[in-house]
């Protein structure tokens, strides 16, 4: 089995890579992508993640090990696997903050695309994206929201073992958040 840790860029991957790792699975990782004032954790990349599309059969190296991939690699994924998928979601709003506000901190300009299109780009993407996880009979997925993990930490911590059948220290998982980086939140 190979598990995956997926969801849009800035949508809380990083935290469910650091909360698996921490559960007792071990992690699919090149360390490449250190930690910085995005994610002081650290990202928990594989760079070779990018390169499914053309070489699909890399994730064999994955078996028995959680993965970061994110939502527009998904659909490279091969047959002949069995992946349980855990799927993270976070409003809009959050994720298009959190992009932007991480420009910022890289010194880099952030594109003057309107909110409006942008968030209609991610919608048709995750419908895409959805209904291809629906369609494989080899992928199962558990949608995780990014909101709960830090309302409920340990809750969708035992959820998350539950799911990936596994016997995890659910404890070291809900430790693994910190409120304090959850630093764009939605308006209400």
């Amino acid at each position: 089995m190979i598990t995956v840790v997926s969801g849009l860029p800035r949508s809380g991957t990083s935290l469910m890579m650091q909360m698996i790792s921490a559960g007792g699975m071990p992690v699919l990782t090149d360390g490449l992508r250190s930690a910085d004032d995005n994610n002081p954790k650290g990202y928990l990349e594989w760079e070779a993640a990018k390169s499914l599309p053309k070489n699909p059969e890399l994730i064999a190296g994955a078996e028995g090990k959680v993965v970061k991939v994110i939502s527009v690699l998904l659909l490279s994924l091969p047959k002949g696997y069995e992946y349980r998928v855990v799927f993270m979601r976070r409003p809009l709003e959050e994720i298009v903050a959190s992009q932007d506000k991480m420009l910022q901190r890289l010194g880099k300009e952030v594109p003057p695309a309107s909110n409006e299109s942008v968030f209609a780009a991610f919608q048709q993407h995750l419908v895409k994206v959805k209904t291809w996880l629906a369609q494989r009979s080899d992928v199962s997925v558990l949608y995780v929201d990014y909101s709960a993990v830090l309302q409920n930490p340990r809750e969708e911590a035992s959820r998350i073992s539950e799911f990936l059948g596994q016997s995890f220290d659910v404890d070291a998982m809900a430790k693994q958040v910190e409120q304090s980086l959850h630093r764009e939140k939605a308006k209400t």
